[in-house]
């Protein structure tokens, strides 16, 4: 959930260092930080705020060849100057920045650093301070590296500098995703290789509990015995425009309007030679071996996942539980025989996925990760992948992942259902197609939404969201989408649930976003509307051509019912969008959030 970057070479590595931070601000921005090292010693310059406010406090002057930096979301101390990383040693000798958690900082403490007075409330500056106090027993700052992280429970990605060492940056992970990236004369950090793209495309994966010693010559890796490790680069598959915002003012907006176009490179990616959607054959036998499919997943992944519990079991037949990560890896629920778990994650470095997914492998069950982003952890730790294809995501709130991940899940319960022989009536390639479509007619309708914001969300507190069968789904994920941008408390309900306690909380002009998009289901919808209507709510119907009634705001294209989830959406989307942007509120960075959720 936050951000790290390093540079050791020729040039001069403030600007480097700041704009990485700034391509990283979206994993945590609540304070950030740089250390430079030249001969005259290390340099920390450290902020609370955004990377905005660390530029105003750099000493330009201030030249340097190597460097390590960092962008914060708390875990540990509140968002301040003394808990903003870099964190140094006591003597100033050893500097270091870190993601993740350290689960028993304070035994360390307690244990070893009795002595010492800390700075900072955070689990990192215990880190930095053990190092220093195994190399003032004697050990070389190598093997006191190594032996600190022995000591260490929990999460960590980590680049260090020692002031006595101007050519080296110490680097290691366990749990938390780090790169090293190559180039001539220079080498780097980061923990995404967006962040480093300005100057090369080229980058080690590393593993967990390994340790890298980096100059700008040369990249070795070994792991905490010493055994040095070797491995092949990879090309990062990032094109810089696809970070950028271009003539958006937000990402998110662009994020959005993004969606049609990936939806066509999706079914283009699963397409074979003949025309025909394909998903790799030992995904397809693991499918059809399996009595039993277990989603896991966290946040709008879960929501998608709700929908593909749908998917898989009204087109493949095959019963299907989806269960939050968080709970999931505490309180595993009896499983079937033959389980098989899909693991659904925008990053793919979700860390509560990843607890889950650890456990699974232990018990010796196969794995299918859904992610964005190829050679992440969970995909790499998974049996299989189905990737995403949705470019990189940079806005906090998740949009055109969200709909990514509803393709994918309909493609493969397609796939799955077309090998048990199952027949779906549903040409998924030719309905993706009319999705696609209507996705850039609901895009064309920014107007609309913006008023819809003003008209219901202006000035409200709270909001409902109210839905049936899939729509209810839907619902969840659109009053997550107005919560975290907006700060509205917004709640989605299954209707028939309003009369069984929500109902209570109806006031007059209390604000209702109902879904109507389902035949079957669409009588009882309208009912519940006329019942929190006779309560003094506010609604705003939102229903599906050739459902509409006269009193409906808005209608969207119709599609094939089974797939409404991926197109009505949108409206809801972007209605969060501009409430959120009357309010005066960061769209992208919305206040105690962050993008990749890396700890637990």
């Amino acid at each position: 959930m936050c951000g790290i970057v390093g540079y050791i070479g020729n040039q001069d590595t403030k600007e480097i260092l700041l704009k990485g931070l700034e391509k990283l601000e979206y994993r945590g921005y609540d304070s950030a930080g740089i250390a430079i090292q030249n001969a005259d010693g290390v340099h920390v310059f450290k902020e609370k705020g955004r990377i905005l406010d660390l530029r105003s406090i750099v000493d330009e002057s201030c030249k340097a060849n190597t460097g390590i930096g960092h962008t914060r979301w708390a875990t540990h101390g509140v968002p301040s100057h003394e808990n903003a990383h870099p964190h140094q040693s006591t003597s100033g000798r050893f500097t270091m920045v870190h993601n993740g958690v350290i689960e028993n900082y304070s035994h360390l403490k307690r244990e070893f650093l009795k002595d010492v007075s800390f700075k900072s409330d955070t689990d990192t500056e215990v880190i930095v301070q053990l190092i220093e106090k195994l190399v003032n027993e004697g050990n070389k700052v190598e093997d006191a590296f190594s032996q600190a992280l022995k000591l260490l429970k929990g999460s960590y990605a980590i680049a260090l500098i020692d002031a006595e060492n101007e050519e080296t940056i110490f680097v290691a992970k366990n749990k938390s995703p780090l790169l090293v990236g190559l180039g001539t004369d220079f080498n780097v950090v980061a923990s995404d290789a967006m962040a480093m793209l300005q100057v090369t495309d080229q980058f080690l994966e590393l593993m967990d509990k390994e340790i890298v010693i980096v100059t700008k010559e040369s990249v070795t890796i070994q792991n905490l015995e010493g055994e040095v490790v070797s491995r092949d680069p990879f090309t990062a598959e990032l094109d810089a425009s696809d970070i950028e915002k271009g003539t958006y003012p937000h990402y998110m907006l662009k994020e959005i309007d993004e969606q049609p176009l990936v939806i066509r490179k999706i079914v283009q990616a699963y397409q074979d030679d003949q025309g025909k959607m394909s998903i790799d054959q030992d995904i397809v036998d693991a499918m059809n071996d399996t009595d039993r499919v277990y989603i896991v997943a966290c946040g709008t992944s879960y929501h998608a996942g709700l929908v593909g519990k749908q998917f898989i079991e009204k087109m493949a037949n095959i019963p299907v539980e989806v269960h939050v990560a968080s709970e999931f890896s505490y309180n595993m629920p009896l499983l079937s025989q033959n389980p098989l778990f899909i693991f659904i994650s925008q990053s793919g470095e979700t860390a509560d996925s990843r607890a889950v997914l650890v456990r699974v492998k232990e018990l010796g069950h196969k794995a299918i990760t859904i992610t964005n982003v190829p050679g992440s952890t969970l995909s790499r730790e998974s049996d299989y992948t189905l990737l995403l294809h949705a470019g990189p995501e940079i806005a906090v709130a998740s949009t055109k992942a969200y709909t990514a991940q509803l393709a994918v899940l309909a493609i493969f319960a397609s796939v799955t259902a077309e090998s048990l022989g199952r027949d779906i009536s549903l040409d998924i390639i030719q309905e993706l197609g009319i999705v696609a479509n209507a996705m850039e007619v609901l895009c064309g309708t920014k107007e609309e939404m913006e008023q819809i914001a003003r008209d219901y969300l202006a000035t409200t507190r709270n909001c409902f969201f109210i839905g049936r069968s899939i729509d209810f789904f839907v619902g969840l994920e659109g009053a997550l989408k107005l919560k975290e941008i907006s700060y509205i408390q917004a709640e989605g309900f299954a209707g028939g649930e309003l009369k069984h306690g929500t109902i209570a909380l109806i006031e007059e002009g209390t604000p209702i976003i109902a879904l109507a998009t389902q035949e079957s289901v669409n009588l009882g919808i309208r009912g519940n509307v006329k019942e929190v209507v006779a309560r003094g709510a506010n609604p705003c119907i939102i229903s599906m051509k050739g459902l509409e009634e006269e009193e409906d705001r808005f209608v969207i294209p119709e599609v094939s019912p089974m797939l409404t989830p991926l197109i009505s959406v949108i409206p809801l989307q972007l209605i969060s969008y501009y409430a959120a942007l009357h309010r005066d509120c960061d769209v992208d960075k919305p206040r105690n959030l962050a993008k990749s959720v890396t700890v637990e």
